[in-house]
């Protein structure tokens, strides 16, 4: 398993833009996913986003146009951009990475993830 650290987080009005990172203990070059959650109170945790080693992502559509996922070349670090930020987006986020179940491809599912972070609050006000 990797150790997952997210960063970022924090409160912002609607409309606005927050980045996340999250900063893992060793490169993931290999074959990995990379994929970011997120968990309000009362609900499931959902998926957000996941990218691949080779760059290619995989969205909720909730949030295709609004945030981008993306990864360092080392693939080491993690982040989301996040823009128009909605009052429905407030969560805690959390960051997860692990080999991908077919191929390049990687899901947003949480049971395909066997290491997380600990999460990161975003609060979005109205």
């Amino acid at each position: 398993q990797v150790h997952l650290v997210e960063s970022g987080g924090g409160s912002v009005q609607a409309g606005g833009s927050l980045t996340l990172s999250c900063a893992a203990s060793r490169s993931l070059n290999d074959n990995y996913c990379m994929a970011w959650f997120r968990q309000a109170p009362g609900k499931e945790r959902e998926g957000v986003a996941a990218i691949h080693n080779s760059g290619t992502t995989e969205y909720a559509d909730s949030v295709k146009g609004r945030f981008t996922i993306s990864q360092d070349n080392p693939k080491k670090t993690l982040y989301l951009q996040m823009n128009s930020l909605r009052p429905e987006d407030t969560a805690m986020y959390y960051c997860a990475a692990d080999r991908p179940l077919w191929g390049r491809k990687c899901t947003v599912i949480p049971g395909a993830y066997n290491s997380w972070g600990r999460g990161t609050q975003v609060t979005v006000s109205s």
